[in-house]
């Protein structure tokens, strides 16, 4: 009952490898001085080989944390070290966001609640639609599917360079998710409403390929997971041809609001100063 951790305020982390370019401090930091909350959000570097040990240390709190976010090579690991993934996570097989509970280390994923959570402040009723296409089969693109299929999209299509790629996330994913190869984009955005672009086309500036987005539906919204540049490419050329465009940068920004729950007890708005903020340091980094 004495311990003096416990009376400590609230410490997280955003571990990953390499990990110093992250937002997340940015943000987080910037939720506890407007909830006037004690408390500390921090980056963290942690190799794969020690990943483990750090987890070991987060589960017997000699560490000091509460919980922390997980980026890039650690998603898949944590899920498996956590003792009480939720279903999710289960179904992704990667968790971003871990957090200590009677003892025990909880895991989610927030992913998708970011990307449906954007769409929705951004463009209310782009989930209007039944259908969707979503380009790229990579890592990035299992929660986004999740979360489109459970928003109660009746069909995405996914479409990849690979195309046992996409096959793989369609078997993941269930019946609804559809697997094609990149010569069948045009003839699978016909009448769609919604295109997600998952892949790293066009990101920090590199060019991108054309893409005719005419067949899409009336009144389709264009989004991209990429938010460097704001306006990517693909987005700019969705812009030009009429469509409503949707920016990635918002994702990142939602997927961050379950875990400072967590860890600090109060829930953050995401409002434009936040954005603004680090609209700023995105720009002072390019």
């Amino acid at each position: 009952m004495g311990d003096s951790r416990e009376t400590q305020s609230p410490k997280a982390f955003v571990t990953g490898h390499p990990v110093k370019h992250s937002r997340s401090p940015l943000i987080h930091g910037y939720w506890l001085r407007q909830l006037g909350l004690a408390g500390s959000y921090r980056a963290h570097e942690v190799s794969a080989e020690d990943f483990p040990a750090f987890i070991a240390a987060l589960k017997d709190r000699s560490g000091g944390f509460v919980g922390g976010n997980v980026t890039i090579p650690h998603k898949e690991v944590a899920f498996k070290l956590a003792d009480r993934p939720d279903e999710l996570s289960k179904e992704l097989g990667a968790s971003n966001t871990l957090w200590l509970e009677d003892g025990l280390l909880h895991a989610t994923n927030t992913d998708g609640r970011g990307f449906t959570a954007n769409l929705d402040k951004r463009h209310p009723g782009w989930d209007r639609s039944e259908r969707a296409v979503i380009l790229g089969a990579g890592g990035a693109s299992r929660a986004v599917i999740q979360a489109v299929r459970d928003r109660g999209f009746k069909e995405i299509h996914v479409v990849n360079r690979t195309v046992e790629r996409a096959q793989e996330l369609a078997d993941r994913f269930g019946e609804r998710v559809h697997a094609h190869p990149i010569a069948a984009l045009g003839e699978v955005m016909q009448g769609v409403g919604l295109f997600i672009n998952t892949t790293s086309l066009g990101m920090d500036g590199e060019a991108a390929p054309r893409i005719d987005f005419s067949p899409l539906a009336d009144g389709a919204v264009v989004t991209d997971i990429v938010y460097v540049p704001l306006k990517t490419p693909l987005l700019a050329q969705a812009e030009e041809q009429g469509f409503a465009v949707v920016d990635g940068l918002g994702m990142l920004l939602h997927q961050a609001v379950p875990g400072f729950e967590k860890w600090f007890g109060k829930r953050p708005v995401v409002d434009e100063a936040l954005r603004a903020l680090i609209i700023a340091d995105m720009d002072r980094h390019t």
